[in-house]
């Protein structure tokens, strides 16, 4: 990615409640990722984020049984993506199960991203994972 000396960071913010799906906030994030230039410098990386994105924001819809909020923070190195709930429960990853239909988010945001880390907060937790463009995506 082009450095651009005049940007410290930038960031948008979304509030997704219960009821809206989770189609918006891929379309919502998608959105952002062409204003960064990513649909052409970085599509796989664009692809995972929207794909972190959803998993994120269903966790907190189907898991906390609460709104998402959801912040998008690039600071020219890292795109963190951050969903945050009501629920002050940390996520636990689940074991293996091959009959089970879901439980794989979080490994596979784990798997996605550059970095993930959990935050308990005063009301609830932020999820953040981190995605950086490999140097092979950038504009020569």
């Amino acid at each position: 990615m082009t450095r651009d000396p005049s940007m410290r960071a930038v960031g948008w913010a979304r509030s997704l409640p219960v009821g809206m799906g989770v189609k918006t906030a891929r379309d919502w994030t998608r959105g952002h990722l062409t204003t960064l230039g990513w649909d052409r410098t970085a599509p796989g990386v664009a692809d995972s984020v929207v794909l972190a994105v959803s998993e994120l924001v269903t966790n907190a819809h189907i898991h906390a049984h609460s709104d998402a909020q959801l912040i998008l923070t690039w600071d020219e190195e890292c795109l963190h993506v951050t969903v945050h709930d009501a629920s002050p429960q940390l996520p636990e990853p689940r074991g293996p199960d091959d009959s089970a239909l879901g439980g794989r988010g979080l490994f596979l945001v784990d798997a996605l991203a550059d970095e993930v880390r959990t935050q308990p907060c005063p009301r609830g937790k932020d999820v953040t994972a981190c995605f950086r463009p490999s140097k092979s995506d950038e504009p020569g």
